[in-house]
């Protein structure tokens, strides 16, 4: 049994330094020492979540339960897993006169935790404990402490659906253990993400000057489509399930000749002229269950795939990615593929680049033929090229409106997740680009996320995700991250974004480093 003060002391010395190394030793030696039945709270319990998920316990409420719990005890007796039962137990209290209960029960759990203890579950339950134990340094931490190679555990991770069964997997039987978390059908995995290059030139050069492959980067919803027999099921990025919203998209992979078959693309909207419709227009396919038929005629979307993760009985996604192209080509007519050039040459790809853009596109895709499918990781050999700089970036707070805006949240704290510390870097602020009908909606979810406020500003959890058009990025002592956005206006927000597929620290500063590298620009 091991006592929840070793977790809060752990998790404390793990937030009190900025070694990487530091962390994985620490969490690793805290881990070794975990019974099986508390390894999985244990390690859900480092990265700062629930293993229950969230469990619809506001932070007020959660702030009241500590006021009303008495006295804490000087010295901690709560076990690991008795606070997980407590909590699931929490989690499960539904009808009528619930709130009353739900606070009694936290207010139970509170009464037999120490100071320390209060404050770690306060932040813990209310989605606030970040620590610097992020899934990669969780994962380097799980290698240490198993005994098996950090290349292994990653591979698992991308299907293992949470840290926990992939802990207790890795800790109580290894390699072994493992091997059972591979890519199945119908268990959409997350996708594999990319990270930003300045041009077409940067793109080639970063990924070795030798053949690289380039994608039309369409500007639409990403979707995974599974096919197994006649059955097929479609889901998004955030691994919900949309198979009803686009029957256009089931019948067309139906229709492919390989039984079974999972590929990752974009579906797309396009208008009477062919031209690709904006974000926001293709989205409206997607949760309409009611409207789906109205929709098929007004609206109708077709899919794009660009990448084959499984082909008949064989899982491709530790191939390289000239071997899953060939699968996806043998499978999937050019007409459902994303147009596609693999060249050394940089003025074919400008040209290349310069075709997507004529055809209402975004920009391009550069990816290394010898990629793994790194599912959920935003890999250095997938490179995305876009006209404008744009990030996708967490709000962390907003202010006050004024004039016509009076009563709405406005100005926007926009930030990036730093992931060696676990902490969000503040990276400038904008109202600019919002419509009234984004400024409702804004202030709507934000006050539903509200953590503290003082007189102008609301602070809220780093959830929301918003896509920001800039000019450039610029050195800046006014925020602790050294960089500022210069120019930002909103151009959407991201519903189709989870707050860890945003983009980080590491890649603003992938982009101040190429402004850095190119000429000054005339006018």
């Amino acid at each position: 049994m091991t006592l929840l003060a070793e977790i809060v002391s752990a998790s404390s010395r793990v937030s009190q330094t900025g070694s990487r190394l530091a962390k994985v030793r620490e969490i690793a030696r805290v881990l070794g020492n975990l019974p099986g039945e508390e390894i999985g709270i244990g390690v859900s319990y480092l990265a700062g979540e629930l293993p229950q998920g969230r469990i619809g316990v506001g932070y007020a409420a959660v702030q009241a339960a500590v006021a009303t719990a008495g006295e804490p005890p000087g010295q901690g007796t709560l076990s690991v897993g008795q606070t997980d039962r407590q909590i699931a137990a929490l989690a499960g209290i539904r009808g009528a006169g619930s709130a009353a209960r739900r606070s009694a029960a936290l207010s139970d759990l509170f009464s037999r935790a120490t100071a320390e203890e209060r404050m770690f579950l306060l932040r813990l339950l209310a989605g606030e404990l970040r620590q610097g134990a992020l899934a990669g340094v969780m994962m380097d931490a799980l290698a240490a402490a198993s005994g098996v190679a950090a290349a292994e555990i990653r591979r698992a991770a991308m299907y293992s659906g949470s840290l926990g069964q992939l802990a207790v997997a890795a800790l109580t039987a290894g390699a072994a253990g493992l091997a059972r978390f591979q890519l199945e059908l119908f268990s959409p995995a997350a996708p594999m993400l990319a990270q930003t290059a300045a041009s077409v030139d940067e793109a080639l050069k970063e990924l070795g000057g030798g053949e690289v492959a380039l994608e039309w980067k369409l500007d639409g919803a990403r979707v995974q489509a599974h096919k197994g027999g006649e059955e097929v099921r479609l889901y998004t990025r955030t691994l919900n399930e949309v198979t009803d919203a686009l029957p256009e998209i089931v019948a067309a992979v139906r229709a492919l000749p390989v039984r079974a078959l999972v590929l990752d693309g974009e579906a797309i909207a396009y208008d009477a002229s062919g031209k690709p419709h904006p974000f926001q227009i293709t989205m409206r396919r997607f949760g309409r269950r009611l409207e789906v038929e109205k929709l098929l005629t007004e609206l109708p979307v077709r899919a794009h795939f660009f990448d084959c993760l499984r082909a008949g009985e064989r899982s491709l996604a530790d191939r390289p990615l000239r071997e899953r192209y060939a699968a996806l080509a043998a499978a999937v007519p050019e007409a459902l593929r994303v147009p596609r050039l693999v060249t050394t040459s940089v003025q074919e790809a400008r040209a290349f680049y310069e075709a997507a853009l004529a055809a209402g596109h975004e920009g391009l895709m550069a990816k290394s033929l010898d990629s793994p499918y790194e599912a959920g990781n935003r890999g250095a050999s997938w490179l995305k090229i876009k006209r404008a700089h744009t990030l996708d970036l967490l709000v962390l707070a907003a202010e006050w409106g004024h004039g016509r805006r009076t009563g709405k949240l406005s100005n926007l704290h926009l930030g990036a997740l730093e992931r060696p510390t676990g902490r969000y870097v503040m990276l400038g602020k904008t109202f600019k680009g919002l419509t009234d009908a984004m400024l409702a909606r804004q202030t709507r979810e934000l006050l539903a996320r509200e953590t503290h406020r003082d007189r102008w500003t609301v602070y809220v959890r780093p959830e929301l995700v918003v896509e920001i058009a800039f000019s450039d990025l610029q050195a800046s002592s006014r925020y602790p991250g050294g960089l500022a956005l210069r120019l930002a206006r909103v151009k959407r927000y991201r519903d189709d974004k989870r707050a860890q597929d945003a983009d980080d620290m590491e890649t603003v500063r992938r982009i101040f480093a190429a402004q850095a590298d190119q000429p000054a620009r005339g006018g």
